[in-house]
């Protein structure tokens, strides 16, 4: 009886992915991916999600591939996707890796442009969704401040 020899890094997505771990733990290593995502990736490969990674065979990683670029292809629901109605083309996308820092910085910088209040927020680095300022968020306030230098 063979055994079959494990690969100890696997590189899915210009991610590299520890061999030892399962499956969908190992994919939510990709910035982007969380684990709902990569079950229903696991689901869609039909490759058990308590697989190894790194027993994968190279055409398992490319599928993996193929359907992180295209979920929607693959019959993934909408409402998984990270990036639904997007703001310039009005598509569901999945983004990840650099795409997703790149248009997260972009839909910052619009907010900011644009003059709204979360912009606003975002700018003096201060919480915008409704939350107490009193007691909390003191640190991003430290920041901004520097200490008096003493003589040598």
């Amino acid at each position: 009886m063979a055994e079959k020899k494990i690969k100890h890094l696997v590189r899915i997505n210009k991610t590299d992915i520890m061999g030892e771990r399962p499956l969908n733990i190992g994919l939510t290593k990709i910035k982007g991916i969380g684990k709902s995502f990569a079950n229903a990736i696991c689901f869609v490969s039909e490759i058990p999600k308590s697989e190894k990674v790194g027993y994968l065979t190279d055409e398992q990683l490319k599928k993996l591939e193929n359907i992180i670029a295209n979920p929607l292809k693959f019959n993934i629901p909408q409402w998984l996707l990270n990036r639904r109605n997007d703001y310039e083309t009005g598509a569901n996308l999945h983004l990840i890796k650099s795409d997703l820092d790149f248009t997260k910085d972009n839909d910052l910088k619009r907010l900011k442009k644009i003059k709204s209040y979360r912009g606003f927020r975002h700018h003096l680095g201060l919480p915008c969704r409704g939350q107490r300022t009193k007691s909390n968020f003191r640190k991003n306030k430290a920041k901004a401040s520097l200490g008096v230098k003493r003589k040598k």
